[in-house]
């Protein structure tokens, strides 16, 4: 009894500093952004923090407001429209670029010629940090930049110009190729470079699990005279489940959590405006610390979400979801 007691002790003595980076970098933020949302405050000591208890949600999630002076207004800080940009990312990301990827990895695992090339090109993009990736992306999409140049030398610039003034519902004024100065254009804007970083990181992933697959049901598979698209759909593509749902989670969370690249890309981010940059404008411009953490608290409520209802999306019958 002694010894078994002694055993568990230097189990948790050895598990206790893990334990403690673990509440001090992950609970315990989660738990003040909670307390802090509850709250409202204009500077970061918190010296004037006065106990709202659900106001900033109801403030953040309400199209007009209410002044003083009983007179209705806007809000300006309406998370609805941010939220909804997110997950329109979410599923461009979902329905485009995880089967974009999945193409990809599926050619490259066949062997061709120059596989390992293709696979450094293909995550190359992976490796820039997004800050530059935005400002690359963002001289690209200048009314004088290379993309209307493109489209100005195979002749389509002025028909697909005036194509896309006759969808423009926000504002009155001509499309004249500042394609991250409309609300039309500039959520799939945002999109393309977010697809062209980040297609190899998930190319790279569904490689690895199809070079993974025993290739004994690959050659019994040959055997019984199956297609190459048989195969792909009934043996790798169940076969790299578990792998496709991670995808499917980064590309959702990371859609609701992304930040740098369309702050970066975007003179004014109220045209592609997401929680992330909201949040930033509230808090640190804006200097409404409460309804910054009340963003944070919504975010990591989703994030979660998500990543439990793909999980449970994703599972096999008599699987476990962890």
């Amino acid at each position: 009894m002694k010894r078994t007691l002694t055993y568990r002790l230097s189990i948790f003595a050895f598990l206790l500093p893990a334990l403690i980076l673990f509440v001090g970098i992950l609970i315990a933020p989660i738990i003040m952004s909670v307390y802090y949302s509850l709250n409202d405050f204009k500077a970061i000591s918190g010296a004037d923090m006065t106990f709202v208890g659900f106001r900033n949600y109801v403030e953040l999630f309400s199209r007009e407001l209410i002044n003083e002076s009983g007179a209705v207004y806007a809000n300006v800080n309406y998370m609805g429209d941010a939220l909804i940009n997110s997950l329109i990312l979410g599923a461009l990301s979902v329905f485009i670029q995880l089967p974009l990827a999945l193409l990809i990895a599926l050619k490259l695992s066949k062997g061709i010629r120059g596989e390992r090339a293709y696979l450094s090109i293909f995550f190359m993009p992976v490796l820039i940090s997004t800050v530059i990736i935005g400002q690359l992306w963002k001289n690209i999409y200048e009314p004088d930049g290379l993309l209307n140049n493109a489209l100005a030398a195979i002749g389509v610039r002025d028909q697909l110009f005036g194509w896309i003034t006759s969808h423009i519902h926000s504002t009155k004024m001509p499309f004249r190729g500042g394609w991250t100065g409309y609300k039309e254009t500039a959520l799939i804007a945002a999109f393309v470079p977010i697809l062209w970083q980040y297609v190899g990181y998930h190319m790279l992933l569904m490689y690895a699990g199809i070079k993974g697959v025993p290739t004994d049901l690959l050659e019994a598979a040959q055997l019984d005279g199956c297609t190459e698209g048989q195969v792909n759909r009934h043996i790798i593509i169940p076969y790299i489940r578990p792998i496709l749902r991670v995808c499917v989670i980064f590309a959702v969370t990371g859609s609701l959590k992304s930040f740098d690249l369309i702050y970066t890309l975007m003179n004014d981010t109220r045209r592609a405006e997401l929680p992330s940059t909201l949040m930033y404008k509230l808090t640190f411009l804006n200097n409404r610390y409460g309804l910054g953490s009340t963003i944070a608290v919504v975010l990591i409520v989703l994030c979660f979400a998500f990543a439990l209802l793909i999980s449970l999306a994703f599972k096999d019958r008599g699987e476990k979801v962890a």
